[in-house]
């Protein structure tokens, strides 16, 4: 399958989408669960990890291959997040584990199948 430049861009943007929804709606669980957040931060959560699951399905590959090389850009965005949101800053091993990651979703992705 090949992609056209504004193909690609669409299928980058429903990742980073994607991944911004998942990691979001997992932080709401979790700041309500780990610790004691108000029930509200569970149900907007649960929106949101709703959205998450949608998504994907407007990717043109099908869901093992969407799923395998939306993982990339979820270690790169989660990586971001807690270090925007939670103050974790990632060392020189998360950014290198992190560009294998997505360089290995963009090979799944993106490189040209008959």
């Amino acid at each position: 399958m090949k992609y056209t430049g504004s193909e690609a861009v669409l299928a980058l943007f429903l990742f980073v989408a994607a991944a911004v929804c998942e990691i979001s709606g997992g932080w709401l669980v979790w700041k309500w669960r780990r610790e004691g957040g108000m029930w509200v931060y569970l149900v907007l959560g649960a929106i949101v990890l709703i959205a998450y699951g949608i998504i994907p399905t407007f990717q043109r590959q099908d869901f093992g291959r969407t799923y395998a090389a939306y993982g990339g850009f979820f270690i790169l965005l989660s990586l971001f997040w807690g270090w925007a949101v939670d103050g974790d800053k990632p060392d020189l091993w998360d950014w290198i584990g992190a560009a294998v990651g997505v360089s290995g979703a963009c090979i799944i992705m993106f490189v040209p199948r008959s």
